[in-house]
């Protein structure tokens, strides 16, 4: 991965040059704020040293301005005016105790000291100039004030005057030069100080512009489309190992991680469209994704237990179907059988019934016959006999019948059963299941009509069995009364009277045995007629059963 400063870092290295600067910048204008009032307090002080200075030096230049003006002139107002200088005004000595107030240097406290004693040095000659000018003296007094040693004197207090302003100016004048060149020293590092937190909020913003919000909103974008299902849009931003570099590569392998369970479940249900339940699931999903591997897995293990299980009872079905098939047509032929044996058995009976009604209406002939009857009366015990035992089978067959048309309702039955629980495991196979869906209604559909023709044969058989009860007890009845035909035979040689009235007897019998009989061929002839449709429908079932086993049979499913 390539290696990136993260952003965070560089982020806080900008912030934390800008609040660095920023706290220097307040230091800075503190700075200033305090250079400025001492600047302005220089400015006044220097003013006011100046002042008092000049105060200091006017009053020493006013007293003598004064004492010489009283000396030449001896107006009194002068010398009031110098007395009240010293004593009142006193300009000299609050000039010099406000310069020191103000600051003064030694050197400069030196050189007042100097003036003061040179001003000291001139009281003297002061008091006798002025003591002269009031005692009349006034040239002499001129002598004091405007004399050698005064004039030494003032012209050394002049000369100090003049060091002593050019001293204070330039000391003055030097501090506050220093104090304003620190505060123009302060305002430039201000202004520095503003052009690096500027510079480093550009660079902030630049950083958050190209760095940070250029990659978010491509991220942002990116998982608008991830979100949009669309896992191949272009991504062309590259990982590195800053904290959005990070994030991108986390969307890069999340898009490889989506494209590779996407491809993996495409293949995985592709497989089993086309019918291969024989898969695996790997252990390769991680996260969220682990029900959906699981889910898989269940789904395949599901289906594989339910087409097994229909696979198996499709060939039971399909099994019994067959044996159904086979013994429905054992059934049908049986039936057919029956009706023709019945057909034969009426048929006879028939022929029974006119030679009875001719041995009845000629007695004489049956006299003279009776052998022949009672041979044919033999004859005709042995085929009631017959008929009986004809009668049993039939009501057997019956009951055989029955016992199939109930194995059919089981078997149709167990079929919807089945179907319906081939529906489900249909409907949750979901779209993979609905060629078998439709097949599992087929096979319901189907095992629904089975139910339905086993009722109705059901009806059927009940009705024949009940038929064949009462010509049962017919041919019973048939059978004791040849029986009683064959005992009158016998005794035919002595009982000719009665001939006419037992073969009276015996043509109503036949007349009621011929309609029973023609009754249960009727049944026989329905039975027949059933029995065929429930070997077409068992047939039906097979066909519908071997498809089921082919539909079931394309799945390859695990092998145990």
């Amino acid at each position: 991965m390539k290696k990136s400063i993260n952003k965070s870092t560089l982020m806080f290295v900008l912030n934390g040059v800008s609040i660095l600067s920023l706290l220097f910048l307040v230091f800075s204008l503190s700075s200033y704020g305090k250079i400025s009032g001492k600047l302005n307090q220089a400015n006044e002080d220097r003013f006011k040293l100046t002042y008092n200075a000049n105060r200091f030096m006017n009053g020493s230049a006013y007293l003598t301005n004064e004492v010489r003006a009283f000396a030449s002139t001896g107006n009194q107002e002068h010398f009031d005016n110098y007395w009240n200088e010293v004593d009142n005004l006193k300009n000299r000595d609050k000039g010099i105790t406000a310069m020191q107030e103000i600051g003064i240097t030694s050197e400069e406290q030196s050189m007042i000291d100097d003036m003061s004693e040179l001003s000291n040095s001139l009281v003297p000659l002061e008091d006798k100039a002025m003591e002269n000018v009031q005692n009349g003296k006034q040239k002499k007094a001129l002598d004091y004030v405007y004399g050698k040693e005064y004039n030494s004197a003032i012209t050394k207090i002049n000369s100090l005057k003049e060091q002593f302003l050019t001293t204070l100016d330039d000391r003055t004048l030097a501090e506050v030069e220093a104090l304003r060149q620190r505060s123009e020293f302060i305002k430039f590092t201000m202004i520095a100080a503003l052009a690096i937190v500027a510079l480093m909020q550009i660079l902030s913003m630049i950083v958050v512009r190209w760095q940070i919000l250029r990659p978010v909103i491509a991220v942002r974008d990116q998982m608008g489309e991830i979100s949009r299902g669309n896992l191949s849009a272009d991504f062309p931003l590259k990982s590195d190992s800053s904290e959005t570099g990070m994030l991108i590569e986390s969307i890069h392998e999340t898009k490889r991680e989506l494209k590779k369970y996407i491809k993996d479940i495409d293949q995985k249900l592709a497989e089993m469209a086309d019918g291969n339940m024989d898969l695996s699931i790997g252990n390769d999903y991680r996260g969220e994704f682990l029900p959906i591997q699981n889910a898989m897995r269940q789904i395949i293990d599901s289906l594989n237990n339910a087409l097994s299980q229909i696979n198996l009872t499709a060939g039971n079905v399909s099994e019994e179907s067959k044996r159904m098939a086979s013994d429905a047509q054992i059934l049908s032929d049986g039936a057919v059988e029956q009706a023709s044996a019945v057909e034969e058995l009426s048929s006879s009976i028939q022929e029974l019934s006119g030679q009875v009604d001719r041995t009845s209406k000629d007695a004489e002939t049956a006299r003279r016959c009776s052998t022949d009857a009672a041979q044919l009366l033999m004859v005709s015990n042995d085929k009631m006999a017959d008929l009986t035992a004809a009668m049993k089978d039939i009501s057997n067959a019956s009951q055989q019948i029955g016992g199939i048309i109930k194995t059919i309702e089981d078997i149709s039955f167990q079929t919807n059963i089945l179907a319906l629980n081939a529906a489900v495991e249909a409907a949750r196979a979901g779209s993979a299941g609905k060629g078998f869906a439709i097949v599992a209604d087929e096979v319901q559909n189907l095992a629904n009509k089975s139910a339905v023709s086993a009722q109705h044969i059901t009806e059927l058989i009940e009705n024949s069995m009940k038929m064949i009860q009462n010509g049962t007890a017919l041919s019973i009845d048939t059978t004791e009364a040849l029986g009683d035909v064959v005992v009158g035979a016998k005794q035919a040689t002595d009982l000719i009277e009665q001939i006419a009235e037992s073969a009276m007897q015996q043509s109503q019998s036949l007349h009621q045995l011929t309609m029973g009989m023609e009754q249960i061929a009727g049944v026989v002839q329905t039975n027949a007629t059933t029995a065929e449709k429930s070997a077409s429908s068992a047939q039906a079932l097979y066909r519908q059963s071997e498809e089921l086993k082919v539909s079931v049979q394309r799945f390859r499913l695990h092998r145990h």
